[in-house]
């Protein structure tokens, strides 16, 4: 079996670990979206599609237009870069996100707020490495933010008062990871992240957590849940394949995804979520190959 992974940069630890549970009976080959010269190649038996820059999304749709099978599709993974779409889809499914409002500059926000009854978070619309997410307490601070980021599209969203703790949950295939770490808004700043064990977290979440997996048609994913109170769950985040660090079993539990799919047994559970996320999907982040 031959498995591709669409990755730029530095290789994860989780994938590495992956690439070993399968060497030597399987071959694991790295693909830089951002370099492929013939995307017409030797053909995988399956995709893992961990980067998410545009040539990455770019060259899974490709590999899709082909029928081969892409974990998670560029649809789905698109879909999760969009915070705009990403609340829009929540929304529709009944799932706890954060009411969002869209503007098209951080700049054109700051303009129309003269003053705040409560405190915002703002974020990029567009989900990347090193993108604005930041809490906004007053109109000061928000032209303050605006000097930095005026022509950033962004979203806001109400700030809801939580624990202070973000809780990291990953779901790879059918396993499920979970890990508390403060969050980045808090006056303490971004602490560790510590593995939580799933019988802590609160009723329901779990299957909460599941459920994102169905509505956002992914098999590799992450969602950051604040707990609003008693146990009332907020989700803040969602991102396809995120980086799931010092998890015992991960690497397995993506080992034994990959297995399935590339036989056949998550293929159509992968393009039948795929179908659903298209029409969801923002048609700007997955240019074509030139």
């Amino acid at each position: 079996m031959r498995v591709g992974v669409i990755a730029a940069g530095a290789r994860h630890p989780v994938l590495e670990a992956m690439a070993g549970l399968l060497a030597p009976a399987h071959h694991v080959g790295w693909i830089d979206p951002g370099h492929v010269t013939d995307p017409n190649g030797p053909p995988a038996d399956v995709y893992l599609l961990k980067a998410r820059t545009r040539p990455a999304l770019a060259l899974a749709r490709t590999l899709e237009d082909r029928g081969a099978p892409v974990v998670n599709s560029a649809a789905a993974t698109g879909l999760c870069q969009d915070r705009t779409a990403m609340a829009a889809l929540a929304h529709s499914t009944g799932l706890p996100f954060p009411e969002t409002t869209t503007f098209p500059t951080l700049g054109g926000l700051s303009d129309a707020t003269t003053d705040l009854t409560r405190p915002l978070v703002v974020k990029s619309r567009h989900s990347r490495r090193h993108d604005l997410v930041a809490r906004v307490d007053s109109a000061v601070r928000l032209r303050a933010l605006a000097a930095d980021w005026a022509q950033e599209p962004v979203v806001a969203q109400p700030f809801a008062d939580n624990s202070g703790q973000d809780h990291k949950l990953w779901v790879v295939g059918d396993r499920v990871f979970a890990a508390l770490r403060p969050s980045e808004l808090a006056s303490t700043g971004r602490g560790p992240t510590v593995s939580l064990p799933l019988g802590e977290l609160p009723a329901g979440w779990i299957d909460l957590v599941r459920e994102v997996g169905a509505v956002f048609a992914l098999d590799v994913y992450g969602v950051d849940i604040v707990d609003t109170g008693d146990g009332t769950p907020l989700i803040v985040d969602i991102n396809a394949f995120p980086g799931i660090r010092d998890q015992e079993g991960a690497p397995e539990a993506l080992a034994a995804l990959v297995l399935r799919t590339a036989t056949g047994a998550g293929a159509a559970t992968s393009a039948g979520r795929a179908s659903r996320t298209e029409s969801a999907s923002c048609p700007g982040l997955s240019p074509r190959i030139g």
